[in-house]
């Protein structure tokens, strides 16, 4: 029997502690566009996936963000219902957002909410599909019109800036588990409640100098998969922002995922759960707002840095013949995919180019956005590391190369461990060491940035 999603009293969202008296020193303006496909394509996330989309359920989103501080620098966040940034994407954008607007790729974040209900906008994702030649060319029409459309996001975000507050806030929310389960040995993929989480559900909200809500932008680990339907929807993130945005007209919400590499949304599958679980989220931001307002004050400052994240080992010629005919699919595709490199005198990388980003808003929050699915493991060291005032820490950011694991993980095995580097073509899992890595990255990007009051 399907669940019914219960009614929300608009009194759980109107009943906000009073707006902080502060005078406004920043600024900051919006803009939001629907990004659903116009047209049936191949969606991204499941494997077992046999045919295209077949209409919507919820639309799918992108919103932007723009703030700029006393001294006239801005920082722009974009938040994409898709399930994932391909590189590529992310440098384009950058780069042209620098040259018409001045904003570097250091105060630039793309975040994806990881929906598995959205397109497959990665060409060599659309590979096994039923008609790759059509499913690639439509996801490169789809890549273009998303540049297009940030593009025009954040230049009317720009435009729309006017005199603003800052004020964070935070609560929890209980829907996410951890999903690996280690049953006689094994690593599986199901709910663990004894497993490592991040409740936290960091808010940021911007007020104008009326005190009228003009963001909130808030964040959860969590995987956007409560359903596997072949209906586009933003999952319950998207169900999320929207419950928000009907509750405070004029208000941007904006949903930054987390550190959900390992975490999934339960229960799940059953209809009508993407709407509870975005009530859930909802509420859990209403939730936040009523705890005492954390002003943010002073200026933007950021850092970015690609570093080479090194692949444990490259496969030979000879090796990959061996798995052609794997019998499974995935192995025998990445085998044929890479000896094709080879056979036309290409070699294969040792490393992949891995984003690190950390982003300071006024002296008390400093947040740190890094590519991939990355696991919990890493907001769990990094909120008891850093100790600046807040810390805020997401994954799925500016590029969705495949998962980050720990080293706890990685020494664990299985899927997030290493086993689903094959779904992106990588020559092998990562080499041992990488969440010593990049911890140390952030902590250098975040020593390069002005010194903040500290926890």
């Amino acid at each position: 029997m399907p669940l019914r999603l219960p009614l929300l009293c608009s009194l759980v969202f109107a009943a906000f502690v009073s707006p902080a008296t502060a005078e406004p020193t920043w600024k900051a303006g919006t803009a939001s566009a629907i990004i659903t496909p116009q047209t049936s394509m191949w969606m991204g996330g499941y494997a077992s996936r046999t045919e295209p989309s077949d209409g919507t359920d919820l639309d799918l989103k992108a919103s932007a963000l723009v703030l700029e501080d006393a001294a006239g620098q801005r920082a722009a966040l974009v938040c994409l219902d898709l399930i994932s940034i391909p590189r590529d994407l992310h440098l384009a954008v950058a780069a042209a957002l620098e040259k018409a607007h001045g904003i570097p790729i250091e105060r630039l974040m793309l975040n994806a909410s990881h929906t598995h209900c959205g397109p497959e906008l990665r060409s060599h994702r659309t590979k096994g599909t039923d008609q790759p030649a059509q499913r690639d060319e439509e996801a490169q029409r789809y890549r273009q019109r998303l540049f297009e459309t940030i593009l025009r996001l954040v230049s009317t975000a720009i435009t729309q800036a006017r005199p603003a507050t800052l004020d964070y806030h935070q609560a929890r929310c209980g829907f996410a588990m951890n999903r690996r389960l280690n049953r006689l040995g094994r690593w599986q993929n199901a709910p663990n409640p004894d497993g490592p989480v991040d409740h936290r559900v960091p808010v940021l909200c911007v007020r104008d100098a009326e005190k009228n809500l003009v963001a909130l932008a808030f964040g959860y680990a969590c995987h956007c998969t409560t359903q596997s339907f072949q209906k586009f929807s933003g999952d319950y993130a998207g169900h999320a922002c929207r419950l928000l945005e009907e509750q405070h007209p004029g208000c941007t919400a904006l949903f930054v995922n987390g550190c959900s590499g390992d975490q999934n949304p339960y229960p799940r599958r059953e209809p009508g759960l993407e709407k509870i679980h975005g009530q859930t989220l909802a509420t859990a931001v209403a939730a936040a707002l009523q705890t005492p307002a954390q002003p943010l004050t002073g200026g933007l400052s950021a850092a970015y840095q690609e570093i080479p994240l090194a692949y444990e080992k490259v496969p030979t010629a000879d090796g990959l013949r061996q798995h052609l005919q794997d019998p499974d699919r995935y192995e025998a595709r990445r085998a044929r995919a890479l000896l094709d490199q080879l056979e036309a005198g290409e070699t294969l990388p040792t490393s992949y180019p891995y984003p690190v980003q950390v982003l300071r808003l006024g002296d008390q929050l400093t947040l740190v956005a890094l590519g991939g699915e990355v696991v919990v493991d890493y907001s769990l060291r990094l909120q008891r590391e850093l100790r600046d005032a807040i810390v805020w820490v997401a994954g799925y950011s500016n590029d969705v190369m495949t998962y980050i694991p720990s080293q706890r993980v990685w020494e664990e095995g299985g899927y997030e461990g290493g086993d689903a580097m094959k779904y992106n073509n990588h020559p092998s899992r990562w080499a041992s060491g990488v969440e010593d890595q990049i911890i140390q990255t952030i902590q250098t990007l975040r020593n390069s940035l002005p010194t903040a009051p500290s926890r």
